[in-house]
């Protein structure tokens, strides 16, 4: 069964009704147990949970240290091409768009590699719009390739492919794909994707599944908060990565976070999301997922980013440039997002040391790190594919 299926047969909106009731003594319970199964996330994620985030924050420092360790792995974003056919209301891509569009040939990728590799980063992800003719599976092969050479681990964050294709990806020498749903609504979904192919809510929710069966090794997932009720989507997103985890359990599911802030152009998100429920919505995930990597990106300011470290972040992005070719030439026009955490990765690094965490460049590093239960999975697991 397809977690397109599961999705369709849950009644997601019913859920968020019933956990409104949900009571403070009902709460306390679910923090009392020594596991956390979906009943209890709903209990953790309901508007009484909000009065447990110090409680729900150490068990869930607790649980992120015995299983990740003192470890962040930190990876940097090289976007391709912001040339897209898509016209996401929210998004800087917008084929609608009065911005310059560039598309990178491979030299100027190859030079956008080089700083990376110069910071020290080993885990690039490769960005672009939904623009196949532009960047075509043969393209972004002679890509990947190209990146391999330098780069122990190359994920992608591009428009979804067919199981054959994503099978060219990770024999090219792609491991990751990040693809967030942006909303799990349907109706939602086509009011905010108005055009494209990215209409195809199916195509693009059973990608990550397409990944899964060709053996990629960590896939991503999220939404886009503020696009709707933020605790319809954490439900809708702990669901996606129960299945995920379960289904495709040697590879590293993980989660991302991005919220909608400083937009490009006039939309303004229907379902602002703050810090608390944020917060909230994390502690509430790591507490019944355990194992999922939990990504925050320069989306988000520095002082929020530093203060997750010690409690459920395992992944930060650093010195992310969001338009093609800004690290050689930094400039805000053509931007995906505007970054909100503008601080060098060196300086990135330095605020991990100072709360206690040793910042990881490269993922065989976080792979074979000593010292969580995680890491020494995942090292059977290398082992046993070499």
């Amino acid at each position: 069964m397809s977690f397109t299926e599961i999705l369709d047969r849950t009644d997601i909106s019913r859920l968020v009704e019933t956990i409104a009731g949900t009571s403070t003594s009902q709460v306390e319970a679910v923090l009392g147990k020594a596991e956390v199964n979906f009943s209890d996330f709903l209990a953790l994620l309901s508007p009484a949970g909000e009065n447990y985030l110090e409680e729900m924050a150490e068990q869930a420092q607790a649980i992120t240290l015995r299983r990740f360790g003192r470890v962040i792995l930190l990876y940097a974003p090289l976007y391709l091409s912001n040339v897209c056919s898509n016209s996401c209301v929210y998004c800087g891509f917008n084929v609608t768009r009065d911005v310059p569009r560039i598309t990178l040939d491979i030299d100027e990728i190859l030079s956008e590699a080089a700083h990376l590799k110069k910071w020290g980063f080993g885990h690039v992800l490769l960005v672009s719009g939904e623009a196949p003719k532009v960047l075509p599976v043969a393209r972004l092969r002679e890509i990947i390739q190209a990146l391999s050479l330098d780069f122990p681990s190359l994920s992608l964050e591009i428009y979804p492919l067919s199981g054959p294709a994503y099978a060219q990806m990770a024999e090219a020498g792609a491991d990751g794909l990040t693809l967030y749903q942006e909303t799990y609504d349907r109706q939602v979904y086509a009011s905010v994707h108005p055009r494209g192919k990215k209409r195809d809510f199916n195509w693009r929710l059973e990608a990550v599944e397409r990944a899964g069966d060709v053996g990629f090794r960590r896939i991503g997932i999220g939404s886009l908060l503020g696009l709707n009720d933020w605790r319809w989507e954490g439900i809708a997103l702990a669901l996606h990565a129960d299945y995920l985890m379960k289904r495709y359990w040697q590879t590293q599911i993980t989660i991302s976070f991005p919220r909608l802030r400083n937009i490009p152009g006039d939309f303004q998100p229907a379902y602002p999301v703050n810090d608390t429920s944020l917060v909230q919505l994390m502690l509430a995930l790591r507490l019944f997922l355990n194992d999922a990597g939990f990504v925050i990106s320069t989306r988000e300011p520095a002082s929020l980013r530093d203060h997750l470290i010690p409690l459920c972040v395992t992944q930060m992005s650093a010195g992310s440039r969001t338009e093609p070719g800004g690290y050689r030439h930094p400039v805000q026009e053509g931007a995906q997002f505007v970054v909100e955490d503008q601080r060098w990765p060196e300086e990135v690094a330095a605020a991990i040391l100072k709360s206690g965490y040793e910042p990881v460049w490269k993922d065989w590093d976080y792979v074979m790190h000593e010292g969580s239960e995680h890491a020494d999975h995942h090292k059977r697991d290398v082992q046993g594919s070499v």
